[in-house]
């Protein structure tokens, strides 16, 4: 084994009989051959004894090489090995590889049966008529069909690892939604326990301003009847006197004096008490109602594009040139910056307000639920859409096609009229009350409030309304 893996197959080859040196052996020209034929070729050459290859003469008889003749033994014997190898894996089979009705090996694949047979079995009545291939080809087949398995595995293997990350996303994106809640509601609470405790402190300071003028009121009329009982107390003592004594000038003295009122208490010197207590919570529920923004429209930062900025509130949106980390989730709209309105509208009449100010890219109006989110499309009516349109400078209505509008001034602000029930979708500049444009058609699924904005300094904004309390009243 080691000649034969320092020296090639080649090397080892007799020029003249292209095979396994046989008895070798070396003429002085360096090149060998095997004894049998290179006496062959000098015999047919008559006295002549050159070289087959070089045809150089040579004078002395071949020398025998014991080297080169082992090296091709050991060649030789290393084929055989190979070739008893070789025959004895022919002869050789699998049990399981066997036909276990007819001992026979299994080289056929039954198309029909979806079963490998063997020759015999093809020639038998359960296999006759059917169609068989080689077992190679059905291999062939099946390692194919593997192969278009394994592809669609590993795709569906990618597609669970990013719905892994997406999912890990969304979860990190959770807790950011939480701790923006927990913020948010902290700081309303806390606006709203600074209302109650400076409400708190004004009443107690009003209470303690009233109890100080109405005691001061009290101690005042205290004093003005100390001194009347003094003086009526000096008058009882004088008259006293005079009735004791005997003497005539008592005669010459007047006996009336000036009245003196009798002490009454006045009216109004208590505390309003009921003022204080009476209703106290919807007295404060009152005036708190008058720091409480309420807006017709809250829109969902879950629908919302990952190129728009949400203001804290959630009722307003601007463009943005980046695009922000967040989940793919169904209801999002990407690539479109648009965003829909929380609560969706199926019935009833519905009203809100949109600043558009100086915003040079906008949509305004309703959506269907069932419009598509996840790409990008004209939003027009027949696409879900029942909106105006601000682009270019000029103003559209959405229908299919487009409207142009002419107004004859740029609205700061755009109402939005929904009436579900009759099916009427209009639009107002509030300025004059002055009409855009009325859509009329059917309210046959949820609709949203909708906003697409493509300007990044001017946000649009849904603005307040006023809130009032009524008392019900008795007919």
């Amino acid at each position: 084994m080691a000649g034969r893996l320092s020296l090639p197959e080649e090397d080892l080859t007799c020029p003249i009989c292209c095979a396994i040196f046989r008895e070798p052996v070396v003429l002085k020209c360096a090149h060998s051959f095997c004894g049998p034929c290179l006496q062959q070729y000098w015999a047919g050459k008559g006295r002549g004894r050159d070289c087959p290859l070089c045809r150089t003469q040579s004078v002395d008889d071949p020398v025998p090489s014991l080297t080169l003749r082992n090296l091709c033994e050991s060649c030789v014997q290393e084929e055989e090995a190979q070739g008893e190898e070789a025959a004895a894996a022919e002869l050789y089979c699998d049990p399981g590889e066997i036909c276990p009705l007819h001992g026979e090996k299994l080289k056929l694949f039954c198309l029909p049966d979806r079963k490998p047979i063997c020759v015999v079995c093809h020639t038998s009545r359960a296999h006759k008529q059917h169609d068989c291939c080689p077992i190679s080809e059905a291999l062939l087949d099946v390692k194919e069909k593997i192969k278009s398995a394994l592809g669609s595995l590993r795709d569906k293997k990618e597609t669970f690892e990013r719905m892994r990350r997406t999912y890990e996303d969304t979860v990190e994106h959770i807790q950011v939604q939480a701790q923006f809640v927990e913020r948010r509601t902290r700081e309303e609470f806390e606006r709203l326990r600074h209302f109650l405790r400076a409400e708190e402190d004004s009443r107690m300071e009003a209470l303690r301003r009233e109890t100080e003028q109405k005691t001061q009121e009290m101690r005042r009329r205290m004093e003005e009847v100390e001194a009347n009982l003094s003086s009526v107390s000096e008058t009882i003592g004088a008259l006293e006197e005079e009735i004791a004594s005997e003497d005539v000038s008592v005669l010459r003295k007047s006996s009336t004096n000036s009245p003196i009122e009798d002490p009454v208490m006045a009216s109004g010197a208590l505390i309003d008490v009921a003022k204080y207590v009476g209703s106290l919570t919807f007295q404060v529920w009152e005036k708190m109602h008058k720091i409480a923004k309420y807006t017709p429209v809250t829109l969902d930062p879950n629908t919302a594009a990952p190129w728009l900025i949400l203001s804290d509130d959630l009722t307003g949106v601007r463009d943005s040139d980046d695009k922000q980390r967040l989940p793919d989730n169904p209801e999002r709209f990407d690539p479109d910056t648009a965003v829909l309105g929380r609560e969706a509208l199926t019935s009833g009449r519905h009203a809100w307000e949109v600043n558009v100010g100086d915003n040079t890219a906008w949509v305004v109006g309703v959506a269907k639920e069932s419009v598509k989110r996840k790409k990008k499309v004209n939003s027009v009516l027949n696409n879900g859409y029942l909106c105006v349109y601000f682009y270019r400078k000029m103003y559209f209505a959405g229908t299919s096609p487009l409207t142009r509008l002419s107004l004859k001034r740029n609205p700061q602000r755009v109402r939005v009229l929904l009436d579900c029930d009759k099916g009427r979708l209009s639009f107002y500049d509030p300025r004059g009350n002055t009409h855009i444009y009325t859509f009329k058609h059917p309210v046959t699924e949820p609709v949203f409030p909708y906003l697409w904005v493509g300007c990044q300094t001017c946000p649009l904004t849904v603005e307040p309304v006023e809130v009032s309390l009524k008392v019900a009243e008795f007919s």
